[in-house]
């Protein structure tokens, strides 16, 4: 039937040549009103009806079915927006103390605060990163709205190891606009089997700066702040309050509880992971959102020696990355508020026996760091 064979072709065409929705729709609806007119008794062109098929009566159906279509998904958009809204970035006046940083090593590490650079942080997308990003840009999900939230968005994340490495790597070239990296420690030769943001020759810079060089050479239009320092309880609620979304990847539980609570108390969504040997799990902690925090479901630490670290037990190399890359891909859909992201469940991988999971996680009544807001 040619009549709806025209439908198929200006969709098509329509999404080929890039129009925008309204667009499609506007000009779909001029094909339907063409046909009804057409194939009308009385007032239509019978031979032209006759050779683009259909009777009168389906195509005067087909029009308010569509809308009922139309109506349904907008609606759904707006309750999933409503119930996952995306992460919004911080003031405008905050945005401005990101610290772009440069390609040489001295002094990367240093500065701490400076204005943005251009194409970084709020603003639209220049030529350069709308053909860095085209491949998000054709994601109905993402799209040029979602682009630019990233662009605005303010990401800390904590550690530059096995989970962190990869989670940088991932957040500068979906082109999160300032990404902010915290870590103590110095590069070391058995850390490159699986933390692949480091290189052979930067053996011994501290990995905050070995991160922002990875960093700058990957994606000059983000910006990097380094932190070189241990997270602890003195300075870490400040450094949080910074930012909009956290991504843990330390690999200690005192770090991990206390950022918890601190993510809690201020609101902030925390994307969390863990690993060893062969397994890892991975959730998003968001009590503000209606899901549990990392002590709702883990309420007591581990006795001591129970749960050994990657440098006592061994870590395959693969594992770290597999999780670090899902970490920035939670964080790309909270930004942008596209699909579920892992709020109120828990995600368990066995990479030995290649098997995933996925259990729901609730919050607890009582919980130390989020309970007074059930």
């Amino acid at each position: 039937m040619i009549g709806a064979l025209g439908f198929f072709a200006l969709w098509a065409a329509g999404r080929l040549l890039r129009w925008p929705p309204a667009g499609i729709a506007a000009l779909l609806a001029l094909w339907w009103a063409a046909l009804v007119l057409i194939t009308a008794p009385g007032i239509g062109v019978p031979p032209l009806a006759a050779v683009l098929g259909g009777d009168f009566r389906l195509w005067v159906l087909l029009g308010p079915a569509a809308l009922v279509v139309l109506a349904y998904r907008a609606g759904l958009a707006v309750l999933r927006a409503r119930a996952h809204p995306p992460v919004t970035a911080v003031s405008a006046a905050a945005a401005a103390a990101s610290v772009p940083v440069a390609s040489s090593p001295a002094a990367s590490v240093t500065a701490e605060a400076a204005a943005d650079g251009p194409g970084r942080g709020t603003g639209a997308l220049q030529p350069q990163e709308i053909e860095r990003y085209a491949r998000h840009l054709y994601l109905r999900e993402i799209g040029g709205p979602g682009q630019q939230r990233l662009k605005a968005a303010r990401v800390l994340v904590i550690g530059a190891g096995g989970l962190g490495a990869p989670a940088l790597l991932y957040l500068a070239a979906s082109g999160v606009g300032t990404i902010g990296v915290i870590d103590d420690d110095a590069v070391e030769l058995s850390n490159l089997q699986r933390q692949v943001i480091h290189a052979t020759d930067r053996l011994g810079q501290p990995k905050v700066l070995s991160a922002a060089t990875a960093l700058a050479a990957l994606n000059p239009h983000v910006a990097i702040r380094p932190h070189h320092r241990r997270l602890d309880a003195a300075g870490a609620e400040a450094l949080i309050a910074e930012y909009d979304l956290v991504l843990d990847g330390t690999d200690n539980f005192d770090t991990r509880y206390l950022v918890n609570r601190l993510c809690a108390r201020a609101g902030k969504p925390l994307v969390g992971a863990a690993l060893g040997q062969w397994e890892g799990q991975l959730a998003v902690w968001d009590p503000a959102r209606g899901g549990p925090c990392y002590e709702c479901v883990f309420p007591t630490r581990p006795a001591p020696g129970l749960v050994p670290s990657c440098a006592e037990a061994g870590v395959a190399a693969p594992l770290p990355g597999i999780l670090g890359a899902m970490m920035a891909m939670e964080a790309v859909k909270l930004i942008t508020g596209a699909g579920e992201p892992l709020r109120g469940r828990l995600m368990l991988h066995d990479a030995l026996d290649a098997e995933t999971r996925v259990i729901a996680v609730k919050r607890r009544p009582g919980c130390a760091a989020c309970g007074e807001a059930i």
